[in-house]
């Protein structure tokens, strides 16, 4: 009998570590499927993992169907309700059968008590648009006669800064 050499020495994986553990706290707040929580970003969307988070599935007393818990902030709660529907769809096939009947929004400020925590994505910053090459030459030759060195850097900044803003 050959007995396989372990190339771990001792040492587990942490997926395998934690995957029991991960597995308790998701369904003690009803995700049978921890995926839902692990992968929400995929499952909801980009745009909807931005603004809001699983909180809980809970059943009802029939069994038929569950409702999703799902935290956001005031101010996104009415993008949100509009999206439901989607939101729901996506879950589902997530789980791969009609898991969930409902969807619940609570919502709640960026920041609050331990339970109720929500930290959100911010939006990202839009790239700042660069003037045209000509135009920066344009300004690098017109300010080219000031003898001062940072008197000429400044002036530079100031005309590529309204080629931008005129650019917008």
């Amino acid at each position: 009998m050959n007995k396989r050499n372990s190339t771990t020495r001792g040492f587990k994986r942490t997926a395998s570590v934690l995957d029991d553990q991960i597995r308790r706290a998701g369904e003690s707040r009803g995700f049978a499927v921890s995926r839902v929580l692990t992968h929400w970003a995929e499952i909801a969307g980009a745009e909807i993992a931005e603004i809001a988070r699983p909180v809980n599935i809970g059943y009802g007393r029939g069994g038929f169907g569950a409702t999703l818990t799902v935290l956001t902030t005031g101010a996104q709660a009415p993008m949100l309700e509009m999206q439901k529907e989607k939101l729901r769809d996506r879950v589902n096939a997530a789980y791969g059968y009609n898991a969930i009947s409902r969807v619940r929004i609570t919502q709640t400020a960026p920041t609050g008590f331990a339970e109720g925590q929500a930290q959100f994505a911010a939006p990202k910053p839009a790239p700042k648009p660069e003037p045209a090459p000509e135009a920066v030459a344009a300004v690098h030759e017109a300010v080219t006669p000031v003898q001062n060195d940072d008197l000429r850097a400044a002036l530079e900044r100031l005309g590529r800064n309204v080629l931008i803003k005129s650019k917008r």
